[in-house]
């Protein structure tokens, strides 16, 4: 089981704080990684976006809804929290704030989504060699990314940019909030397309092609070096993690691999939250990265090839909500009685533009063949139809990188709360999907991080591995998907374009 009651917990136990994009928790591990139960807290947030592209939160706020998650968990823990030994922590990424001099928020954090910098893209392609900066950093040239971002902000809000003595992230900004001082893990900057992959430091020579200096930036550190000694406001907030290591905040993409077990080049995650991606940990340096792909770092040792979407529980959650689709366990059961693409529907669902594989931020959703048969139903079927064939492309190009045949190992709670998806994705991809066991793959991720840093697991590969079932593929339904994947490569191709 990938949980455990408090009694049976065994020591020690790390704290871990999730930062997603939807909500903050806050939870206990213990030393195998299984979840302690009923000592949690959540909290959902607002990131807020507008026609125009934004998507912005207040980091404040945000800031706040960690800070009530904490009190709210060690209340819960009551006695249970002296046997907590480390605090680690994920976060959604990319995500860039900026702050004065005397450390406030001056403006707004933006996240991965925000597509507002599309029309920088194209400079950037004009001033520097694509290829080359993708292969050194692992990113494409893309809204996602902060190149992009900063030279959006840059002209479109002079006056603020000028404001900003240095950027960070939330997990910076946190622990600039709880210490006084930060860093930011290898992890949490190769998602900014600013760091070298290789030399594990901030790219110079695109940083001197932006509006940014490196001064600017936080130094960079390892996920397994941790910070000790809060604040005096925070240390009599929560004595009992006055001295405890605080570990740097991972990306919740690194994290959600480690927790779901997919630690190997031989498996792959796959994961829906709000957003999609599939990711493989290396141990190897790729030394030349597939075009489409990204790779990003778990740590100093490790590598995460893979490609992530824009689309994923965001399109299920859209639908829903904009087609009054109502209760989720009748519209189970009617969607699994549907036949594989038999609404006759070709969607794109890039709600927030595209990430991998073409990498157009400016692309928007489109649901083509409309008739006055089409059913809200039917147009529900083709969203997810379509989030799965876009998987289905990131899958072909990254198992042709890996050294053998992966597993895919399925998580995230807009994957696994339906079992009719989860079958579309088996049938789509042409092989079997393992369910990951773990709840909160991210969260257990980042506790098995802690552990190994502080030598309670000699390795990663010592914690339990939890796999709940398995979905295996029709091959028939695969035929008729494949079909369906070549219209929506033909409306892609007829509407936004190859990117190259």
């Amino acid at each position: 089981m990938s949980t455990v009651s408090p009694k049976e917990a065994e020591e020690p136990l790390i704290l871990t704080i999730d930062i997603g994009t939807s909500s903050v928790r806050a939870a206990l591990f213990d030393r195998l990684g299984r979840a302690v139960e009923g000592i949690e807290a959540r909290q959902p947030h607002e990131i807020r976006t507008t026609s125009e592209g934004a998507s912005e939160a207040d980091p404040d706020s945000l800031l706040q809804v960690v800070f009530n998650c904490l009190d709210r968990v060690l209340v819960i823990a009551g006695h249970f929290s002296k046997r907590i030994a480390a605090v680690a922590s994920c976060t959604f990424v990319s995500n860039i704030l900026g702050i004065d001099k005397n450390n406030r928020a001056v403006a707004p954090l933006t996240t991965y989504a925000d597509t507002r910098s599309a029309a920088e893209v194209p400079g950037l392609r004009a001033d520097f060699d694509e290829g080359a900066v993708h292969n050194r950093t692992g990113c494409h040239f893309h809204p996602s990314y902060l190149p992009a971002r900063f030279r959006w902000l840059a002209r479109s809000q002079p006056d603020l940019f000028r404001q900003v003595a240095r950027w960070v992230s939330i997990g910076e900004y946190l622990e600039l909030k709880l210490f006084g001082e930060t860093a930011v893990s290898y992890s949490v900057a190769s998602w900014t397309g600013l760091l070298n992959r290789s030399s594990l430091s901030w790219d110079k020579t695109l940083l001197s092609g932006l509006p940014v200096q490196m001064e600017q930036l936080s130094p960079l550190t390892d996920v397994n070096i941790p910070r000790r000694g809060l604040r005096p406001e925070f240390a009599a907030r929560w004595p009992a993690l006055r001295d405890l290591p605080w570990f740097p905040a991972v990306g919740d993409g690194a994290t959600a691999n480690i927790g779901s077990g997919c630690i190997y080049s031989t498996r792959v995650a796959l994961t829906v939250g709000t957003t999609s991606a599939l990711r493989a940990v290396l141990t190897d340096l790729v030394e030349h990265l597939p075009s489409g792909l990204w790779c990003y770092r778990v740590d100093g040792r490790r590598s995460l090839l893979g490609g992530a979407l824009s689309e994923g529980g965001s399109v299920f959650a859209w639908m829903k909500a904009t087609l009054n689709l109502g209760n989720l366990s009748a519209l189970e059961e009617a969607l699994a009685a549907m036949e594989p693409d038999g609404h006759g529907l070709t969607v794109l669902p890039f709600l927030a533009g595209e990430r991998a594989p073409g990498w157009a931020g400016h692309a928007r959703a489109t649901i083509h063949g409309l008739s006055l048969a089409s059913t809200h139903l039917d147009i529900l079927r083709a969203g997810l139809e379509a989030v799965a064939y876009r998987i289905a492309l990131v899958f072909d190009l990254l198992r042709k990188a890996l050294p053998a045949d992966p597993q895919v190992v399925a998580s995230g709670g807009a994957l696994l709360s339906s079992p009719t998806w989860l079958q579309i994705m088996a049938d789509v991809l042409s092989r079997p999907v393992f369910v990951s066991g773990v709840l909160e793959a991210s969260g257990r991720g980042g506790a098995l991080l802690a552990l190994e840093a502080l030598g309670v697991l000699p390795d990663l590969k010592a914690a339990p591995d939890f796999i709940s079932a398995v979905l295996r593929p029709d091959t028939g339904r695969h035929g008729r998907y494949r079909q369906a994947m070549e219209r929506q490569k033909k409306l892609y191709e007829k509407l936004i374009g190859l990117r190259d």
